[in-house]
């Protein structure tokens, strides 16, 4: 339903962090082939700049190499020597792939942020060999874009390449006493100048590009309103999921509070109903007062020993009965007034306790309960 609702709505909403990780997983990242272009050039440069010391020795090796005495053979040492010049090749050439591997991947995470290897994106997908569908990518704004971008690369670089001609092509050719080797020097000056020309018409391009290829990421990965609604309900839960797990935890939270503020109020009580462990009834009543005796707190379990325990160390008298406890526990509340079948059993056992403290000898009373408020450990009426 939601995404059939979504399809015929624009997307105006920025990609949520969570599509930009799955998009990532998919290998859909932000990407620019002239920024590539630009700094592996640039590094080429580099490189060739910082080994002109060592070239008269590479040239002088590489040379050897076509030199043949022929004591032990002509073809043994074409042999000797072609393997000679493999791993010559090699060698050197891992001296300028490898910092530019580096730069590359570099590139990239300046780019994305990190280095993103993505299992999906190596995967077949069918719609990449549907002629269809690469008929539409050939006539797409993307496709017009790249194609103003090699031709304006390429209008870039000649037009710079014949300002630069232009500009040396006196000093190349009618310069009083020209000399050979005084030629090819001013002719790596040239080549030297062209190339950084060449960097800063590309960098100027890198920049369109690096700009041009984040938007149009972020204009892929764009969603719309109803998308980002059904991702906020499967990353964090329906509104109303939400909102009963925040009433219940307000009322975990309520429950906490008027427990703590029971177990504070114990110390103050008259006298703890217990059965004779597994409930606990605290209730308080001052003589000449008006209205019922009032539960301070009450629990069963652990909860139940712990109100006889704060209540003992406080000097509070603990009474034994069994069905008054769970008729208290079962059909009171907390800070309200003891129910109204309940006055006649409490009021005996209150003025047991009130004669029994002024040290006086009494028996326990014969505690009777109305049939309604007898219970059993469970909270059912016992019949």
């Amino acid at each position: 339903m939601a995404e059939g609702a979504s399809e015929g709505q624009e997307k105006t909403e920025d990609p949520t962090q969570k599509r930009l990780e799955k998009a990532k997983e998919d290998g859909q990242v932000a990407s620019s082939k002239e920024l590539f272009v630009f700094s592996t050039l640039l590094v080429g440069l580099l490189l060739y700049i910082g080994l002109m010391p060592f070239m008269p020795s590479l040239l002088r090796e590489w040379s050897s190499l076509f030199s043949f005495a022929g004591q032990k053979g002509v073809m043994d040492e074409v042999y000797r020597n072609l393997g000679a010049s493999f791993q010559f090749l090699f060698w050197k050439s891992v001296i300028f792939a490898m910092p530019l591997l580096i730069i590359v991947m570099m590139t990239q995470m300046g780019m994305s942020g990190a280095i993103n290897w993505s299992n999906s994106a190596l995967a077949f997908k069918p719609n990449r060999i549907n002629p269809l569908s690469g008929i539409k990518r050939m006539f797409s704004v993307k496709a017009l874009v790249e194609m103003l971008k090699a031709i304006g690369k390429v209008t870039s670089l000649i037009g710079s390449a014949l300002l630069v001609f232009m500009a040396t092509i006196d000093a190349l050719f009618t310069t009083p006493n020209t000399h050979l080797m005084g030629g090819l020097s001013r002719m790596g000056d040239v080549f030297l100048l062209l190339v950084i020309v060449f960097l800063l018409v590309l960098a100027a391009i890198s920049v369109f590009d690096v700009i041009w290829s984040h938007y149009q990421h972020n204009e892929q990965l764009r969603m719309t309103l109803q998308e980002v609604k059904d991702e906020s309900k499967q990353t964090e839960g329906s509104p109303e999921v939400k909102a009963k797990i925040r009433r219940m935890q307000m009322t975990a939270v309520s429950r906490a509070k008027e427990r703590k503020a029971a177990m504070e109020a114990v110390p103050t009580a008259t006298a703890i109903i217990t059965n004779p462990t597994h409930f606990a009834v605290a209730l308080k009543y001052e003589v000449g007062t008006e209205g019922a005796p009032m539960i301070l707190a009450m629990g069963r379990g652990n909860q139940a020993q712990e109100i006889i325990k704060i209540g003992k160390d406080a000097g509070v008298t603990v009474f034994r009965n069994e069905l008054l406890a769970r008729a208290l526990y079962f059909a009171g509340q907390i800070g309200d007034e003891i129910p109204g079948p309940l006055y006649t059993a409490v009021a005996a056992v209150l003025a047991f306790i009130y004669r029994l403290n002024n040290d006086e000898q009494v028996d326990p009373p014969d505690v009777d309960l109305p049939e309604d408020m007898r219970f059993d450990e469970n909270g059912k009426v016992i019949s």
